[in-house]
């Protein structure tokens, strides 16, 4: 059996990124640690790793996991656009799209555009970025 486990993401600002997906994801339960030491430079196969890690649980299971890398900071953004080759945006289904989008533009989140629904109309969909420019894809299924 396999399943979706996480999505790690690399942040520049622990807390102002902290804040946004506590805001959007609710999680119930949160994992704070600093890591370091032979494991952690072996499985990232770099030297002297430092890295600030916040696991985020969801009520369905899955986890968010945010990564700040004190020892080796790249601040730049490689993928600034939706078309680059790897990993284009993350999508989250939400239970209400509409308050979620309030709060998170209120907290000044861009956003490519307001809720609207799918052509099928299956879904309302909103897309926006984190406070790092990761693409985020907002789903709130209609039933």
């Amino acid at each position: 059996m396999i399943k979706f486990r996480h999505a790690g993401i690399v942040v520049s600002d622990m807390e102002r990124s902290i804040k946004f997906y506590d805001a959007l994801l609710r999680p119930v339960y949160i994992k704070d640690v600093l890591e370091s030491g032979s494991y952690i430079d072996k499985f990232l196969n770099l030297e002297n790793v430092e890295v600030r890690t916040v696991k985020m649980s969801l009520v369905c299971g899955n986890i968010v996991e945010l990564l700040q890398f004190v020892s080796h900071p790249d601040l730049s953004y490689k993928n600034g656009e939706i078309t680059n080759i790897g990993c284009s945006h993350i999508a989250l289904t939400v239970d209400d799209l509409d308050d979620t989008y309030s709060i998170l533009k209120n907290d000044g989140t861009v956003f490519n555009n307001e809720p609207h629904l799918s052509q099928d109309g299956l879904a309302k969909v909103a897309f926006c970025r984190d406070p790092d420019g990761t693409f985020l894809e907002l789903v709130e299924e209609i039933k």
